[in-house]
Parts: C-alpha cells; sequence; structure tokens
C-alpha cells in the first residue's frame, strides 16, 4: 500500500514556487559559426554550441554571458514556452563577460521577468538558486549557498573579471548566462564560469553580480558598448611589480599621464626615464579610501563608477602621501 506522503516542507513550497515564477524568463541559446571548405570554398553554418540566457525587458531583449555567442555568426532563442527566435547582438562586454541579444518582431510578448535584486548586501552562506541548461538538460534548477564574494577570475579579454560571487549551486557548461537567484527569487548575479578539472561541476561556480549587471546593460543595449570610466592614465602589471620589489611600496605606478585628461588637470605626475633608469612619479595607492596595489585593483575600483562621477585618489608622491580629486573620463 502506498503511503500518503502529507504536505511539502515550507522550504520546499518555497523552492518550487521560485522556479516556476522565474522558469519563463529562462532561455536556451543555441549557436552556429560560419566555416569555409579548404578544397570547395563553400561555407557551411554548423553547430557552436549552447547556453542560457535570460529575458531582460518587454522589448525583447536577452541577457547572457560574452562567451556564449563569441565567434558565432548565428543565435537561436529558445522560450520556455516552445517558441523560437533568431537573435540578433546588440552589444557586448568582453571584460565582464556580458552580452545582449534581441529577439521579438511584430506581436511579440515577452514572458514575464525576474525581479531585480542586489548583490552589495549579499552574504556568505545564504541560500542562492541557479537555473540553465547545463549540458543542453534545459530548464534546470540546481540550489547552494553563497561560498565566497569578491572573486577575481582571469579574462583572455581584458583585465580579470571581478567582484564574481562564488557558490556551490551545480553550474555546469550550459548554465552560462543563465541567472543566479536569492531565496526571494530576485536575480543577484548572470552565471558565467566554473572552477573544474573534470570540466563538470566541483563545487565552485562564480556568477557576475547584478551590481555590475545594472551598470553595464543599460549601457550596451543604449550604445552597443560599455564605456569604462578613466582616470586618463596608464600604467602596467609587469613594469608595475617590477617598481613595487624595487621601492617597496604598495600600489600603482603612474608611467603615463594623458595631456587634457582629468588626471592631467588634477596635476596627477607621471614616472620619468633618465639614464639611472625609472624615477617613480605618483604611486596611487587607495581610491575612495580602498587600497589597491595592482592595475587590475585600480581598474576594478573605477568599474565601481561611472563617467562623471567623482573619486578621490590617495597618492604617495616623493615619499609623501596626499590626497586628489578628479572627475572620470570615458576611457577606451
Amino acid at each position: 500500500m502506498v503511503t500518503p506522503r502529507g504536505d511539502l516542507a515550507a522550504d520546499e513550497r518555497a523552492t518550487i514556487d521560485l522556479f516556476r515564477n522565474a522558469r519563463e524568463s529562462v532561455v536556451f541559446i543555441s549557436t552556429r559559426q560560419r566555416v569555409a571548405d579548404f578544397w570547395t570554398r563553400n561555407v557551411y553554418s554548423v553547430p557552436r554550441g549552447s547556453g542560457s540566457g535570460l529575458v531582460w525587458d518587454e522589448a525583447g531583449h536577452i541577457l547572457t554571458n560574452y562567451h556564449v555567442i563569441e565567434g558565432a555568426s548565428e543565435a537561436q532563442i529558445q522560450l520556455a514556452d516552445g517558441r523560437q527566435f533568431s537573435a540578433t547582438l546588440v552589444g557586448a562586454s568582453p571584460q565582464h563577460d556580458l552580452a545582449v541579444l534581441k529577439i521579438g518582431g511584430a506581436g511579440f510578448t515577452a514572458p514575464a521577468r525576474v525581479p531585480i535584486g542586489t548583490s552589495s548586501d549579499l552574504q556568505v552562506g545564504q541560500n542562492v538558486f541557479a537555473i540553465g541548461n547545463p549540458f543542453g538538460l534545459d530548464w534546470t534548477l540546481t540550489k547552494g549557498i553563497v561560498s565566497a564574494l569578491d572573486r577575481s577570475l582571469p579574462n583572455e579579454n581584458g583585465p580579470d573579471i571581478r567582484h564574481l560571487i562564488q557558490t556551490d549551486a551545480a553550474i555546469n557548461p550550459g548554465n552560462s548566462g543563465g541567472p543566479l537567484l536569492d531565496s526571494a527569487g530576485r536575480l543577484i548575479g548572470i552565471n558565467t564560469a566554473i572552477y573544474s578539472p573534470s570540466g563538470a561541476s566541483a563545487g565552485i561556480g562564480f556568477a557576475v553580480p547584478v551590481d555590475t549587471v545594472m551598470r553595464v546593460v543599460p549601457q550596451l543595449i543604449s550604445e552597443g558598448r560599455y564605456t569604462r570610466p578613466s582616470l586618463g592614465v596608464e600604467s602596467d602589471d609587469d613594469i608595475n611589480d617590477r617598481l613595487k620589489r624595487a621601492s617597496g611600496i604598495e600600489g600603482v605606478f603612474l608611467l603615463r599621464v594623458d595631456p587634457g585628461s582629468s588626471a592631467d588637470r588634477a596635476g596627477l605626475v607621471a614616472a620619468q626615464r633618465t639614464r639611472r633608469g625609472v624615477v617613480p612619479g605618483d604611486i596611487v595607492t587607495a581610491l575612495n579610501g580602498k587600497p589597491v596595489s595592482r592595475v587590475g585593483d585600480l581598474l576594478a575600483r573605477l568599474d565601481d563608477f561611472r563617467v562623471g562621477q567623482s573619486v578621490e585618489l590617495t597618492l604617495i608622491r616623493g615619499g609623501e602621501e596626499r590626497t586628489v580629486r578628479l572627475e572620470l573620463e570615458p576611457g577606451s
């Protein structure tokens, strides 16, 4: 005789409701790539890969990872209700591993969107949920916790990806671009990568925090690219490491100050080359009170702000500490 199960536990009901509410906004992305036959020179379209994405707005913008669509010539979007659309690329920010696609057309109706949360107040230990299409297994839910915050990963397309959320929720190939949700069902990140010797989940996954997403995506939609805020200075990690070892000072050594830039107007001084070697100019040790010791640290701190905002730099010049305030300008 089958024994009646009884009511589900409260946390189980909450998880089921979370998945049902968010599922419709998660999409399956398949990409294709054009290749040319060496002998015949005929061009073919072949499958390239798959991933996940999130319906961003009523206009049909789809948020995903840049690496999901990198190198692809075509992208097909499948919604949870079975509708399929060809997508066009709106904009991408390789340095954040984010991209925006566009679907829709006459009569297009977008599914309900996931509510937007915040990531600045996340705490290690709180529950998180990932939805995506791992290994092509569509609309899969996994659960875990926030394992760590403010992680960094190397990025082939530029500076390290910073401020990442680390989670033990199972994230596998195909989950990339899907949402990471908190227990209230709010978007707190976009799943981007895993750390795994085998290529499958090893309990260490990473997500781009939603606070970063909210800075980058509106620019991608309106301008097609992300404009990084800049001081108008140049530095180099290899040279910086050598200067740090020689001087014993932890900071970012300015190698060039662009003429007419915010840094130039604020009176910042670059290093000078002499017959005896490099004579340091200004060394940036903190931005708005947060320490920086590498070029990547400085770029990551700047990325917390927008063009036009003012920041305070802590500098060492000639062995003396000083502070300078300047306005951020558009970077390249």
